[in-house]
């Protein structure tokens, strides 16, 4: 079986996956912190010491295509993988369905975002790293694919703009999300359903993850 690095953004993402593929040999995975500039800096430092047979990038994606549901995997194949039919295969018959992505600088949060979104670039998802990483895959010719799951769908808002809650590195701001949870208390329930979604969303990319490594 090829080596193969796996990068999400964030642990939350990664936690089911991990656990499922801790110890196995040649399976790597990657916290890269969210956006283009902090997904491309990890990546890079990981070239560093070697380089895998193929780079996944994964983790949550925002619904663009009404068609997608919260929980739905989808993937994009680019630069030396595009053509690769063995991949798109491999994942297809580990439950992803083929999708464009649009990799942005902000998280879209609400439905009216998301809608505008669709029609300029008429992506089927969105999300905030992939664009970097297969870039750098693609200066050393490392085959890279997207394969995300929907965590909002398009008609969904967040219940926050995390984008005001976020440090300049992109990162949670603990202290602005308390204080804004103060401000709105009322959103407690939305912020716990988002994470019941978003656990149950991770836990169905790792099992479709879970199939592509078992597979090779």
């Amino acid at each position: 079986m090829p080596s193969i690095l796996v990068c999400f953004a964030l642990k939350e993402e990664a936690a089911p996956f991990h656990k499922m593929a801790a110890g196995r040999p040649g399976v790597f995975t990657l916290i890269v912190g969210m956006g283009r500039q902090n997904a491309e800096k990890s990546v890079r430092n990981f070239f560093a010491s070697g380089s895998p047979e193929l780079v996944l990038t994964c983790g949550f994606a925002g619904g663009l295509n009404p068609d997608l549901k919260t929980g739905d995997v989808v993937f994009e194949l680019a630069g030396p993988a595009a053509d690769n039919q063995e991949l798109t295969a491999s994942l297809s018959a580990a439950g992803a369905r083929p999708a464009k992505f649009f990799c942005a600088d902000l998280i879209a949060t609400t439905a009216a975002e998301k809608n505008v979104l669709r029609a300029k670039t008429g992506a089927d998802a969105v999300e905030m790293e992939s664009g970097a990483i297969h870039a750098v895959c693609a200066e050393r010719g490392i085959p890279c694919a997207t394969v995300r799951v929907i965590s909002d769908a398009a008609n969904e808002d967040l219940p926050l703009d995390f984008n005001a809650l976020s440090k300049a590195d992109q990162s949670l701001d603990f202290g602005k999300l308390f204080l804004a949870i103060a401000k709105s208390p009322g959103k407690i329930g939305a912020l716990m359903a988002l994470q019941k979604k978003t656990r149950f969303a991770a836990g169905e990319m790792a099992g479709v993850l879970g199939r592509i490594i078992s597979s090779g």
